[in-house]
């Protein structure tokens, strides 16, 4: 038997010295699994906190709708309105265990009205500012042209904005490492009138400095 023949004995083939280690392809794949693994996790984790946002969205919006039908009702008291908010609550809460809710209502005498950031008033000289003595709308009766709307539900035919704001912390726990926000805000509020139970209650009004 040649010497060749004795290296190649039982179908093994030739190899260098030192090259048995460099060419062995076993475990490359839990290598590349092990780099891999993370950035799937982190898409992965995060796809999951922004579905459960939009989600929560989606069920806040609807519950807020409900409770603003339901608190539009000339039955619905003021301890009425306690309770609904309360059923507002248990769904968030049901959503997010941990979040912080505030609900407020703030009612207008009109949708217009409530779209505004100020109160309404009568340009009559046309120059898109509240002076030379123009009327408006002081619906609060404190005297000063600020912010439209006052606090509350308000009476009949007055529309009401309802407003759920919950902040609660992120599903995705290592939103840090991104430089993202570990807390969640998701805001919902709608607008809708009161029943028209009675005459509703005129705003007092004022007059813008000359």
């Amino acid at each position: 038997m040649t010497r060749l023949g004795a290296m190649t004995r039982a179908g093994r083939s030739l190899r260098v010295p030192g090259s048995t280690l460099r060419d062995d392809s076993r475990g490359a794949t839990i290598v590349e699994f092990g780099l891999v693994l993370p950035v799937m996790a982190l898409l992965i984790m995060g796809a999951y906190d922004v579905g459960h946002t939009l989600y929560a969205t989606t069920t806040i919006q609807g519950a807020v709708q409900k409770a603003t039908r339901d608190s539009g009702l000339e039955t619905a008291s003021v301890a009425q309105q306690a309770i609904i908010d309360a059923r507002v609550t248990k769904q968030v809460k049901f959503l997010a265990k941990d979040a912080n809710i505030t609900i407020t209502r703030r009612n207008f005498r009109s949708f217009a009205a409530a779209t505004n950031v100020m109160e309404q008033y009568t340009d009559t000289n046309n120059n898109g500012t509240c002076d030379n003595n123009e009327p408006y709308d002081d619906d609060n009766r404190n005297g000063t042209r600020d912010q439209a709307g006052t606090s509350g539900q308000g009476g009949a035919k007055d529309a009401v904005l309802y407003t759920v704001v919950a902040t609660y912390p992120r599903m995705f726990p290592l939103a840090g490492m991104i430089g993202v926000a570990p807390t969640t805000t998701v805001k919902a509020s709608t607008i809708l009138s009161n029943q028209p139970y009675g005459d509703q209650v005129q705003a007092a009004v004022g007059h813008c400095n000359p």
